[in-house]
């Protein structure tokens, strides 16, 4: 199986890592616009070679789109071509309805909407981690629109490097991602400004434990990247958004009001979280 991967960032040089030793790969060839990804990624290995979109449809036999949602969309529908063939187009976007909906129906069967519940706070083809994949779940979205030739491809790729396949619809992924991965990207960019307004850097540097790195690590994150994810996913992100609002206010009423007996209840139905995790 020849493999393409267009954009060879976090999650796309991951896929190289965990594909490149598979018996059943026999060469990885990349597609990207940044010069200085192409060469990191050779550096490392990631890929053996680089390749223009039209080239790689030609080539490959399964294709991941790596990339922004707005990159995802205009690579599909750049992809009419391979109406009537057996190719697959993986894409790996945070968010899914937009996608979804934008396939050109004449290559509906050769997609597959994918969004494997991983990542780290890196970007680039240097964050590129060969377990990234490992042990992690993957949702397929409105997978009976996929043929069976595509479904049973993607299927084994994600077998095959250890991932834990969820299937759901797309406009369902969505609302549910905004609750458990896009509104925590939110909170902890605003918790970062929110430190930064208020304290000077050798306190933040001093004093700051393991609580705030955890909680603000995740402003780290590309803010092109994730522009681009609260765009996409608006209105199901506001409404997350909202919701974690009125949360808060109730904990921050009981400690106006010394209720400290009402934010203790807050705080135990908040343990109940990990449970759920155990």
């Amino acid at each position: 199986m020849k493999i393409g991967i267009v954009g060879l960032g976090l999650m796309g040089g991951s896929m190289a890592l965990a594909l490149k030793h598979r018996s059943f790969i026999s060469s990885i060839i990349g597609c990207d616009h940044n010069e200085e990804h192409q060469m990191i990624a050779l550096q490392r290995g990631l890929v053996e070679s680089f390749m223009s979109f039209e080239e790689l449809k030609a080539h490959c036999d399964v294709i991941f789109l790596a990339v922004p949602v707005n990159g995802v969309i205009e690579f599909l529908q750049k992809s009419t071509d391979l109406a009537g063939s057996d190719k697959t187009l993986i894409d790996l976007g945070s968010t899914k309805a937009l996608i979804v909906d934008a396939i050109p129906a004449i290559i509906r069967k050769n997609v597959v909407a994918a969004h494997p519940m991983t990542g780290t706070e890196q970007f680039g083809p240097s964050a590129a981690l060969e377990g990234l994949y490992a042990e992690k779940v993957v949702v397929l979205c409105d997978l009976e629109h996929s043929g069976d030739t595509q479904r049973d491809t993607a299927l084994r790729i994600f077998q095959a490097i250890g991932m834990q396949i969820r299937t759901m619809g797309a406009a369902q992924h969505d609302r549910h991602a905004a609750f458990i991965s896009h509104m925590p990207h939110v909170i902890s960019y605003a918790l970062a400004n929110t430190v930064l307004a208020q304290e000077e850097k050798e306190n933040i540097l001093t004093l700051a434990a393991g609580g705030f790195r955890s909680m603000s690590r995740l402003a780290k994150s590309s803010p092109a990247m994730w522009e681009d994810i609260f765009r996409q996913n608006r209105e199901n992100v506001l409404e997350a958004v909202e919701l974690f609002e009125v949360e808060l206010q109730a904990l921050k009423s009981a400690l106006k009001n010394k209720d400290y007996a009402e934010l203790r209840r807050e705080m135990k139905g908040a343990n109940k979280l990990y449970d759920i995790f155990k």
